[in-house]
């Protein structure tokens, strides 16, 4: 290996490892959103969430003394805080109250293929064979799961439409939030966008405010959690990966998301897998794999190495 991929290999790891983070927190707000969504309607729990993540993100953003972001993030940050942190939250609670978790979690997981067709298309990054392959392998997965979670006849129409359009704006926020990461650190880009979401559900204000008069602590408490750390963290860690890879790289990662959601739920809700869920579980962490794999660059050729001439053989 030689000093330049080492090297590069290095600068990796801290990405990966924020991609994970990522990764993990997202597969707990599920868990998270299903007993907050008991109590809290899908534009409350949105607004809850996203006042509590811009919280900790401000308070963050002051210790650290970061100014605000420069005029030319504004547009992608505008775009990721409307349709990501405010479309995506609140159709996608909404979507999930229509459909049982497992065709939420097929139809969401379009997503990661609509995020590598738009950065092929709007960011001109390239669809390499390892990275299709291994969305195609994660997307099996992720149906697989779908289909062993899946209660009968409790899909409806409007469910099956809430989640696409979160799907799609899940792939428009991500794709949107790439450019301005080039202009703004990953904290600005997520405390900013958490911001213009919250904004954007201020129409839910009266719904969150009578609605945590009457909800049980638990799914108060679940709602700030989803606001610290799916949010404000998991965001934020997500942002940092991002800046530092590609977008349709960055989308197949969270196939990992629907096998730890089985793996939590078994955890924390006694909820068994069956052999199917473990199958597409492991399909899904496969896929993701191949995607973040690289290809080996062949060795150079034998006699392409340079050889001792005899001078030398002779003065060795």
């Amino acid at each position: 290996m030689t000093n330049s991929s080492a090297s590069a290999r290095r600068t990796q790891w801290p990405a990966l490892a924020a991609a994970g983070v990522t990764v993990v927190l997202w597969a707990s707000a599920f868990v998270s959103i299903r007993s907050a969504g008991a109590a809290y309607s899908p534009g409350a729990l949105a607004l809850g969430r996203l006042l509590a993540g811009s919280l900790a993100l401000g308070c963050v953003l002051l210790v650290r003394r970061e100014r605000l972001p420069p005029r030319a993030a504004w547009p992608g940050i505008a775009i990721s805080g409307l349709l990501w942190f405010g479309v995506y939250m609140v159709v996608l609670n909404w979507g999930e109250q229509e459909v049982d978790a497992g065709t939420a979690a097929m139809v969401v997981n379009i997503g990661p293929i609509l995020i590598a067709l738009l950065g092929a298309r709007v960011l001109g990054e390239a669809l390499p064979p390892r990275l299709l392959t291994g969305m195609a392998v994660s997307f099996a997965g992720a149906v697989t799961v779908g289909l062993s979670m899946s209660g009968e006849g409790s899909a409806s129409t409007l469910g099956v439409l809430l989640c696409l359009l979160a799907a799609v704006g899940y792939a428009g926020g991500v794709v949107g939030q790439k450019p301005a990461l080039a202009h703004a650190s990953a904290l600005q880009v997520t405390t900013f966008g958490c911001l213009v979401g919250a904004v954007a559900c201020m129409p839910f204000v009266v719904q969150l405010v009578s609605e945590a008069q009457r909800a049980p602590l638990s799914a108060t408490l679940n709602m700030v959690y989803l606001g610290v750390f799916p949010t404000a963290l998991a965001f934020t860690t997500w942002a940092y990966a991002l800046a530092r890879t590609t977008a349709g790289r960055m989308g197949a990662t969270t196939y990992a998301v629907p096998a730890l959601v089985v793996l939590m739920s078994w955890l924390a809700l006694d909820e068994v897998p069956g052999g199917l869920t473990l199958a597409g579980g492991a399909l899904c962490l496969a896929g993701v794999a191949v995607s973040r794999s690289r290809a080996r660059r062949p060795a150079p050729p034998a006699d392409a190495v340079p050889r001792p001439s005899r001078a030398g053989r002779r003065q060795g």
